[in-house]
């Protein structure tokens, strides 16, 4: 009887031990953890990464490019270091490169990757590929020579150390990516609702596709004219963006906040100023958009006394044009402190601010591509007999209209009454001895806030004329910081690389131009 049963037992025990192994595959594999991604949700990543991060004092959109470009600056030193000074630094000229990188090109290169052998997904593919585009062209436009043709690679194909291509080179792949995208683009193939841009729209992507080729191909203006010149008449024949419905901006909520705002409503919030030079002329041409642009603190004479709560009772900001006073250039924190008593200010935090309320509170879009610039440019197509439909001043009104009427977006507060973007569309017709110094002056104003676009166009067409940073002491040799230059990073681990790049397009500093900026 006890054999028996010993017998049983261990028949069992067998039995459980044989059970435990054959289903220990599925007892260990997570029902909840993911496996795979739906690629639409790569995009959606990288969509909202191309809104410009902030980084370490303000990253480079706003320490250089809106530096640069003289709309805003700050008179500090250290971490917030650069287009104040003309001086180079890494920590700052960096983040766009990363962030870029890192979130925008890596997640578009993985959704064109994933998608390329689905039939069904084709437009997510082509979409990405836009928007691929789009990131590329700020990352040379910024940089020059680039990681393009293996950069973004890491991932799918083990790609550690990727080459630079021209910008050339690079110019022309990303005129045949968006030729090929957008036209390939189909309203009757599966749409992508989930995408956060445009929530699957293919009109309006096929007219962001066709609105960055109309950009790409005025940055050849000076470098070839002959293509730029056919590639703005292939971009507007095929439907570019005209109307603020159709803006490709970067929306974004308390989860997802503006990068930019963020750092001028925390850190920085008192160390960044208009310039002197942007609010004159706004003053000087009696531009609506400075009321819905700027804020001055009036009697401030530290950052805690700039109190920007519009709700409290010791609010002291003040939104009215008439009193506005641009920040002067060239100075330090010590030395601005004579000028702004000159001014009769009580210290240099009375300078006029972006408000950080209304144009730069967190939850404020960021606009990458709009019908004001877009316009804008097509002006400038008109003007040069580029194009032959419409005429010159239409677009040119019809651009500064755009704009004036995209700034009630960012608030309810910055909303430019009609009539008063009637009367200053009046008074500011297209004259033919300035044409083009009036359209790319305005395009200059309608690209506030977007500090990388301002800073190439600026290069690309040498308006507004600017007076250069009169800053002692400065980095540079030029008038004009002209790029930025590469992550440390890069230099210490894909240095072979860098240096082939470097012999090609001239010394890593902030002197070098691009391809397409000639003198």
């Amino acid at each position: 009887m006890k054999k028996i049963f010993s017998y049983t037992f261990f028949a069992v025990l067998l039995s459980c031990i044989t059970a435990c192994d054959s289903d220990f595959d599925e007892l260990n594999t997570s029902k909840v953890n993911v496996t795979s991604i739906d690629p639409v949700f790569q995009l959606n990543h990288a969509i909202i990464n191309s809104s410009f991060g902030s980084g370490s004092g303000g990253g480079s959109a706003l320490i250089y490019d809106m530096g640069i470009v003289q709309q805003i600056i700050t008179p500090n030193s250290g971490v917030v270091a650069g287009a104040n000074y003309n001086q180079d630094n890494r920590e700052a000229t960096q983040t766009m490169w990363q962030g870029y990188y890192r979130n925008v090109i890596r997640n578009t290169r993985d959704v064109i990757h994933a998608t390329q052998s689905l039939p069904g997904r084709t437009n997510l593919m082509h979409m990405a590929r836009i928007l691929q585009a789009y990131g590329f062209v700020v990352l040379t436009d910024t940089y020059g020579d680039i990681p393009y043709s293996q950069g973004g690679l890491g991932y799918i194909d083990r790609v550690l150390f990727p080459i630079y291509d021209s910008q050339e080179d690079i110019y022309k792949d990303i005129i045949k990516e968006l030729t090929e995208a957008t036209a390939a683009l189909d309203a009757s193939a599966p749409t992508e609702s989930a995408e956060v841009l445009y929530g699957g729209n293919i009109a309006q992507w096929k007219k962001f596709g066709y609105s960055l080729l109309l950009r790409v191909g005025m940055r050849l203006s000076k470098v070839d004219p002959t293509r730029a010149a056919q590639i703005a008449l292939s971009a507007y024949q095929g439907g570019v963006i005209t109307s603020n419905a159709d803006n490709v901006l970067v929306r974004h909520t308390d989860n997802f906040v503006n990068n930019v705002g963020n750092t001028l409503n925390a850190t920085e919030a008192s160390n960044f100023y208009l310039t002197a030079p942007f609010v004159n002329h706004l003053k000087n041409t009696s531009d609506p958009r400075l009321g819905a642009i700027a804020v001055r603190y009036m009697g401030a004479k530290s950052g805690p006394e700039q109190v920007f709560n519009p709700s409290l009772a010791t609010y002291n900001g003040n939104i009215d044009p008439a009193v506005q006073v641009g920040m002067p250039l060239g100075y330090t924190n010590s030395t601005i402190v004579p000028v702004a008593t000159s001014l009769g200010l009580a210290s240099f935090y009375e300078f006029s601010q972006v408000d950080r309320t209304r144009m730069v509170k967190r939850t404020a879009p960021m606009f990458l591509v709009t019908a004001a610039q877009t316009l804008l440019l097509l002006a400038e197509a008109r003007q040069r007999g580029w194009i032959t439909a419409g005429t010159a001043d239409e677009y040119f009104s019809n651009g500064i209209r755009a704009h004036m009427e995209q700034l009630a977006s960012y608030d309810s507060r910055s909303a430019v009454p009609t009539a008063a973007i009637d009367t200053y569309v009046a008074n500011n017709p297209l004259s033919p001895g300035t044409a083009f110094e009036q359209i790319n002056t305005q395009y200059w104003i309608a690209s506030f806030l977007n500090g990388p676009e301002a800073f190439a166009n600026f290069r690309r067409s040498g308006f507004p004329q600017l007076t250069p940073n009169p800053f002692p002491g400065k980095g540079i040799t030029g008038d004009f910081i002209r790029r930025l230059t590469y992550p440390n990073s890069e230099i210490s681990v894909n240095t072979t690389n860098v240096n082939v790049a470097i012999a090609r397009m001239g010394p890593d500093n902030l002197d070098t131009r691009v391809w397409w900026d000639k003198p």
